[in-house]
């Protein structure tokens, strides 16, 4: 982990293909594995997307996609809401983000962000842009929860960029959109809003702001198709907002950037509204029951999110992050350090992804034999 956090580059978890091996030689060892370190849906793709690159993967493999994912677009568009000068396609949020930012501001560039929050943001922000970057601390104690009113205090000081992800990673804690908009319309024009909601499908339907950040002046609403959609190896995400600051972006976008594969698939994913809406109710129920496991072998401070994964903080008087990981590892299990996405979590804060009834049992399992092996007693089972 040290490593990690010293590289150049912002660390996203992904420690488990260390196990697998990547130069993919021998991919089926991803069996003897549990990648909770970063946070894949635990179902598949759709069955249509499944079956549509499957019926023509060798072509598929062989042929340059739509220059600019058009036919996406139109279908992002239809599917949201909104008029298709308002999206602007893309491999992946990560280049978005970065282009974006790059684009619009300057070392000189007033930024606020959550903390804790997702660290690609402040990495492209502090070592990529060189901004100043200011925080909005959500506290332990608290439990993580947002606070509008505090943060509209904070924002009254003046900023260029907020980059907000609601829901919020590690924290997994959802800011509704009313609460959002009476947030953003107190602002100055001139303060230009980034909502990631990566993870907004899990709060919902009617929860996503694109439709708002497509009639607004500064709002921009950025949007992976990883972890909702099943998609995460297919690398396709969008940018929905007011046409000015879509178009600033379009001409920075090469030719070809959102693979056909991924085209395709994200088509038929959007389409399959009916397939996803019963994944997500069933991950509530697989969160709620991975949670009950995480209290009754001892962990503290458990976050009740609303997304594919938990925050929670490890006992006193056991191991600590580092340590338990390390033995998780040692065990074929693979969980995020979370005290490094934010300035105040302590050294004990974990962030795991949920995935299916039996996997999560052995999550807890695995979990609980680590707590043995470093404290040399068994868990106080709440």
């Amino acid at each position: 982990m040290n490593s990690a956090i010293a590289s150049p580059e912002c660390y996203h978890g992904g420690a488990f293909f260390e196990a697998i091996g990547n130069r993919f030689g021998d991919l089926p060892r991803r069996h003897d594995i549990i990648n909770a370190d970063v946070l894949d849906a635990w179902y598949p793709p759709c069955p249509a997307a499944v079956q549509a690159i499957r019926d023509h993967l060798e072509w598929i493999m062989g042929t340059s996609p739509p220059n600019h994912a058009e036919g996406l677009v139109e279908t992002l568009a239809e599917v949201r809401g909104v008029a298709k000068e308002h999206i602007l396609a893309a491999g992946g949020s990560s280049p978005l983000i970065f282009s974006a930012f790059r684009q619009w501001l300057t070392p000189s560039s007033r930024v606020l962000v959550l903390d804790p929050m997702y660290g690609e943001y402040v990495h492209v922000l502090q070592k990529v842009v060189g901004c100043r970057v200011e925080r909005f601390r959500l506290l332990r104690e608290d439990g993580y929860v947002f606070d509008p009113l505090r943060f509209a205090k904070t924002l009254a000081t003046g900023f260029d960029l907020v980059a907000w992800v609601n829901p919020n990673s590690p924290t997994g804690r959802h800011v509704v959109p009313g609460e959002v908009q009476d947030i953003i319309r107190q602002c100055p024009p001139s303060t230009r809003f980034w909502i990631d909601e990566t993870y907004v499908e899990y709060a919902g339907k009617g929860q996503s702001l694109e439709a708002f950040a497509a009639s607004s002046n500064n709002v921009v609403v950025v949007k992976s198709m990883s972890k909702v959609y099943g998609l995460s190896g297919l690398r396709v995400g969008y940018l929905c907002g007011p046409r000015r600051h879509i178009d600033s972006l379009r001409g920075l976008q090469p030719p070809w950037s959102v693979s056909l594969p991924a085209q395709i698939a994200a088509v038929h994913a959007l389409q399959a509204t009916g397939y996803y809406a019963q994944r997500y109710r069933e991950t509530h129920v697989l969160r709620a029951q991975l949670a009950a496991g995480l209290r009754a072998i001892g962990m503290r401070d458990i976050i009740p999110g609303i997304a594919n994964f938990i925050l929670f903080h490890l006992p006193d008087g056991g191991p600590d992050g580092e340590s338990m990981i390390r033995l998780c590892r040692n065990r074929g299990l693979f969980i995020r350090d979370a005290s490094e996405m934010g300035t105040a979590m302590g050294d004990r804060a974990l962030r795991i992804a949920v995935k299916d009834a039996r996997t999560n049992q052995r999550m807890l399992e695995i979990m609980e034999d680590a707590l043995v092996a470093a404290t040399g007693k068994e868990p106080c089972h709440a």
